[in-house]
């Protein structure tokens, strides 16, 4: 039977944010300003982001409500 692996020392653990190659930014806005600091992704802008985000709920929405309405009248 092989040793046991020696304990790991407190300093190793994941990498640290940014460090990986394909870590993209941040995951979360630490205060309402730095969206508008440009730290949102590709480049956009908050006013760009928002339209696509409500253009995309309200086509998502428009799916599911036909996808309900056709298996209604199948049934």
């Amino acid at each position: 039977m092989p040793p046991a692996l020696p304990p790991l020392s407190p300093g190793v653990g994941p990498l640290p944010p940014g460090a990986g190659p394909l870590s993209l930014g941040p995951l979360a806005f630490s205060t309402v300003g730095d969206a508008a600091n440009g730290l949102l992704p590709f480049g956009w802008d908050v006013a760009g982001f928002q339209k696509w985000t409500l253009i995309y709920l309200g086509v998502s929405s428009l799916a599911f409500v036909v996808v309900w309405l056709v298996g209604y009248v199948r049934r």
